[in-house]
């Protein structure tokens, strides 16, 4: 069997190419590093939305894509959200992180679940999730932006989008349980 990569692939892995660089960058001892490290993050959002977009009109979806594209963006995200809080140091940001970076190990479980065990087998991606990506990745870049000692509207901004990321983070993930709860209810059968 054949792989055939194609460009909306080789974009998506530029994405995960440029985590190492998001890292090396936002530790290197200049002052303009978060800045430096919010336009990487920002190039690997542009890839998120370009891959998908040359995947449909280049008439090149695949399964490898499929898979990859979701991968790279729970990595870069999970990195950048693990650096924020890093420097932050706060449960003001630590928390809307754990609730990302939480729901996204819950969501992967249940697709693989829902893969193997669900007569549904997959949830379509909904307008919820969209906006959420659009929060979230607003929000790490204006985070990584300004840096920890920032103390501007900015910083307020940043907080509020993550917060409604997470909060529709959640949602998403309600909304993914809900159309599993059927399969994985008939499955809790007490037993005599």
């Amino acid at each position: 069997m054949q792989l055939t990569i194609g460009l909306p692939n080789i974009v998506t892995s530029i994405r995960i190419l440029l985590i190492p660089i998001l890292v090396v960058v936002f530790y290197l001892p200049f002052e303009s590093r978060y800045l430096a490290a919010s336009v990487v993050f920002s190039l690997a959002s542009i890839t998120d939305w370009l891959d998908g977009y040359l995947a449909r009109r280049l008439d090149e979806m695949t399964p490898f894509g499929a898979f990859l594209d979701p991968v790279a963006d729970k990595l870069i995200v999970a990195v950048a959200l693990i650096l924020l809080v890093e420097v932050h140091a706060s449960a003001i940001l630590a928390i809307p992180a754990l609730v990302i970076v939480g729901r996204e190990i819950v969501v992967s479980a249940l697709r693989e679940w829902m893969a193997n065990y669900s007569s549904s087998r997959s949830v379509a991606v909904s307008l919820v999730g969209k906006i959420k990506t659009g929060f979230q990745m607003t929000a790490i870049i204006v985070l990584l932006a300004v840096g920890p000692k920032d103390q501007s509207y900015w910083v307020i901004l940043g907080f509020v989008l993550l917060y409604a990321a997470a909060g529709l983070t959640l949602w998403s993930m309600y909304l993914y349980l809900r159309v599993a709860w059927p399969d994985l209810a008939s499955g809790m059968t007490k037993k005599d």
